[in-house]
């Protein structure tokens, strides 16, 4: 195949002076005839001393580690004069609104938990091959940096406020800022910085341990004799967004009842930590009267399949969300889980959940029949775990475009 060069800009100035863009370069993998697109944001501070490219905007939690995020910054020696450059990730957990923040009463904290020095460095760590061909490309006043948290730190999560209000919305959220001071803990000045909205999310792995989750209940009638029993059983525990959860349902009706309906039912468990709030909603649901009536002394099996998206639960109050970042399209929060031998109810922030429900509907003297079983929903992760994501992926070229203020573009090849 000859010259492949892929452009993908999407810029936004939400200052005059600060400069945000994407660029896709394309990858060969010589092995599997393919290519691959990484996307490259860039972003310039308001005086244009700093300007920073990163290779993702995500903090990817494997359980087990959670990948750090890269990047390269670019600052002026002369300008330095004895300063330095330091990255911080500040979270902010808000858990009330703010429009019922009054008299100095704040619904919100924030927690600084990265505050490093990124430059100048002696440049000795370890690189992926995209911040190398960017370093090369931008001279001796550009610096590789990696930024990690730490293990504990709770997953990005945004509570839908159910209306288009231009306020800060529930949940938990990470900023990456690059700053310039002469101390550790100095404040910085936002001309002389640069800020990332970033986000830490939870990838399953492919192959791993998919046992099948089931569970049986039963009721008996207090006038009449028997019981009416209901086994589930799910596909797989891990389920990933977008795909379908799958359940089969076998009903023995030994009572003298007669089930009318079934409905079943994805539901999402929220809990706010700070304030102990609990709450559920219904993320995907349907209602059934195929085989019914189901008649005293008869045996049914079904196999109920059901998606639960974001794009079907918009506009809802109490939905949970997956932390948003700007251009890309959000999905529902996932599952918090935690490494073996802690226990969830122990982590920070907001705390996510989900089962498969089943009621089987009697009638208005007969009542109904629940029964629950939780799964896992998460984003899909890569086959193998790697302590180290670093070195894994090889670039052969890419393009830059840049945005400058009067919106024309300047073209960088880095070869």
């Amino acid at each position: 195949m000859g010259k492949c060069v892929k452009e993908m800009i999407r810029g936004e100035v939400p200052d005059m002076s600060v400069l945000l863009e994407k660029a896709k370069c394309c990858i060969r993998d010589s092995d599997h005839s393919r290519v691959a697109a990484i996307t490259v944001f860039k972003k310039t501070s308001l005086n244009g001393k700093i300007t920073a490219y990163l290779t993702k905007r995500d903090f990817v939690d494997y359980v087990s580690h959670t990948s750090p995020v890269d990047g390269v910054v670019v600052v002026d020696h002369d300008y330095l004069r004895g300063r330095r450059v330091y990255a911080r990730v500040v979270v902010t957990y808000r858990y009330g609104r703010e429009e019922d923040e009054v008299m100095g009463l704040h619904f919100s904290k924030k927690f600084e938990f990265v505050n490093t020095q990124i430059a100048p460095n002696d440049g000795k760590d370890e690189i992926s091959d995209v911040q190398e061909r960017i370093i090369k490309s931008l001279g001796n006043n550009a610096y590789s940096f990696s930024v990690a948290l730490p293990q504990n730190a709770p997953c990005s999560v945004t509570i839908d406020s159910g209306n288009d209000m231009d306020t800060q919305p529930l949940g938990v959220s990470y900023e990456l800022v690059l700053c310039l001071a002469g101390r550790r803990e100095d404040k910085y000045r936002k001309r002389n910085s640069v800020t990332f909205a970033v986000r830490k999310i939870l990838a399953g792995w492919r192959g791993c341990n998919f046992r099948q989750p089931e569970t049986i209940v039963s009721k008996g009638f207090t006038i009449a004799p028997g019981r009416l029993t209901l086994q589930i059983s799910l596909g797989q525990e891990v389920y990933f967004h977008e795909q379908p959860v799958t359940a089969t349902l076998n009903i023995n009706n030994a009572s003298k009842k007669t089930v009318k309906t079934v409905k079943a039912q994805v539901v999402q468990h929220v809990e706010v930590t700070m304030t102990s709030n609990h709450f559920s909603r219904v993320v995907s649901s349907l209602e059934s009267r195929e085989g019914c009536p189901i008649i005293p002394g008869a045996n049914f099996t079904k196999t109920f399949s059901l998606t639960p998206l974001a794009s079907t639960n918009q506009k809802r109050f109490g939905i949970a969300l997956d932390g948003q970042v700007k251009d890309q399209e959000a999905n529902l929060a996932s599952s918090t889980v935690v490494a073996t031998g802690k226990n969830v109810n122990d982590a920070l922030g907001i705390i996510v959940s989900y089962s498969f429900t089943v009621k089987l509907i009697c009638g208005a003297i007969g009542g109904e029949l629940t029964a629950d079983l939780p799964f896992k929903l998460m984003h899909p992760g890569p086959a193998i775990q790697e302590p180290s994501l670093r070195k894994t992926r090889s670039c052969s070229n890419f393009t830059l475009q840049d945005f400058v203020n009067s919106r024309s573009s300047v073209n960088h090849l880095i070869e």
